[in-house]
């Protein structure tokens, strides 16, 4: 099963209010495991940043002047997302923005049920407990010392490993890399998936007793005495 895990980042709270989605981060998963595989853009708003939006990501009118505007990209996500499931957590807020995005350039809708929300996934499971990312990623022993600003990948990927735990805890193909950048700015990469390692396929053992063997067992059945088995209780 093809899942998709996504985060956004955006100008504000509600796209009724005008507000835009600025950053869209996406993660691969097949059979709940990454593939490493991933989808990352930054979009022009077209609005000045709110400086408490700018508080959370840190993405500021200079550094989103040059990015392209959604529609430009708009074709490439899609086409990254497919017909896959996706898995957001807030999974309402997340959607409206990309939906909202959809609308104005007028291609439709991609339906909630195809969301998975793990905010909704962690009050059913740990009910009267915090359900924020941060508080999951504490519950679950996931690393997010890293995490200074909010970030659509970054938190897509803290996201993944979340949702592996509050599946069933399988963290198979889920780790953090510590590679850093290949610019000289000397800081550290965001940490990444590391897919699976591929095994070539074996057949199961045989484990069935040769001829020879049940003989030998017969055998040493006919010495014991008195054997318990056969005893009447």
């Amino acid at each position: 099963m093809r899942e998709i895990i996504f985060d956004t980042e955006t100008t504000g709270l509600s796209p009724d209010e005008g507000h835009r989605m600025v950053e869209i981060g996406c993660i691969e998963m097949v059979g709940r495991m990454a593939t490493g595989r991933t989808y990352h853009a930054f979009f022009n708003p077209q609005m000045p940043m709110p400086p408490e939006a700018e508080r959370v990501h840190g993405h500021s009118d200079a550094f989103l002047a040059d990015k392209p505007l959604f529609h430009e990209r708009a074709g490439e996500l899609l086409e990254f997302l497919g017909d896959a499931q996706l898995v957001a957590h807030n999974a309402g807020f997340d959607m409206r923005f990309v939906n909202a995005e959809l609308a104005r350039i007028d291609l439709p809708p991609i339906p909630m049920a195809r969301v998975i929300d793990t905010v909704a996934m962690a009050r059913s499971k740990f009910p009267g407990s915090p359900a924020s990312l941060d508080a999951l990623c504490k519950r679950f022993g996931v690393d997010r010392s890293h995490r200074v600003l909010h970030g659509a990948l970054l938190d897509a990927e803290l996201l993944a490993q979340v949702y592996i735990e509050l599946t069933g805890g399988r963290q198979i193909g889920l780790g953090l890399a510590d590679e850093m950048d290949g610019d000289a700015s000397g800081i550290p990469a965001r940490p990444r998936l590391i897919p699976a390692i591929g095994r070539p396929h074996r057949l199961p053992r045989q484990f069935a007793a040769s001829a020879e063997e049940l003989v030998a067992h017969q055998e040493f059945l006919a010495k014991i005495k008195q054997p318990l088995w056969l005893s009447k209780r």
